[in-house]
């Protein structure tokens, strides 16, 4: 087995150079990563701020790192994530259950350390306050 060894690229992220060539890890893969890993987890509704909720209604497609921002450095990572909890859940329990996950899944998929995992719980989402859609008046019997 060779040795592999870490540094850190400010424009791609985590490189890893090795006896027969290099690896290049964007910040980005890692922020996906946990984005996904997050989402695994039952009882997250979504993910990222009241704003960049906001805006995905005006422009669908929610991307894999919104909520998520990530520090990676040669060996470590340190990953902080903002969710939208669905009411009924315990959020100590399962923001044990999303750190867990995110650090397994983050660990395996890079090989870096994961530090920390910070999560900001920036709303709860009840589904009686959701808009109901709309719906055509119902067509009268005579």
């Amino acid at each position: 087995m060779t040795d592999t060894v870490a540094s850190k690229d400010e424009v791609t992220g985590l490189v890893l150079t090795a006896e027969r060539g290099i690896t290049t890890i964007a910040d980005v893969v890692v922020a996906k990563i946990a984005g996904i890993a997050t989402r695994e987890i039952e009882g997250v509704h979504g993910m990222g701020t009241g704003f960049s909720r906001l805006l995905e209604r005006v422009r669908p497609g929610e991307t894999l790192t919104q909520g998520v921002a990530v520090e990676v450095g040669t060996k470590e990572a340190a990953i902080d994530m903002v969710i939208v909890v669905e009411y009924g859940y315990e959020i100590p329990k399962l923001a044990q259950m999303i750190r867990e996950n995110v650090i397994a899944k983050v660990e395996a998929g890079t090989g870096l350390m994961v530090k920390e995992v910070n999560i900001e719980v920036d709303d709860l989402y009840i589904p009686s306050e959701e808009e109901p859609p709309s719906a055509a008046p119902a067509a009268r019997v005579e």
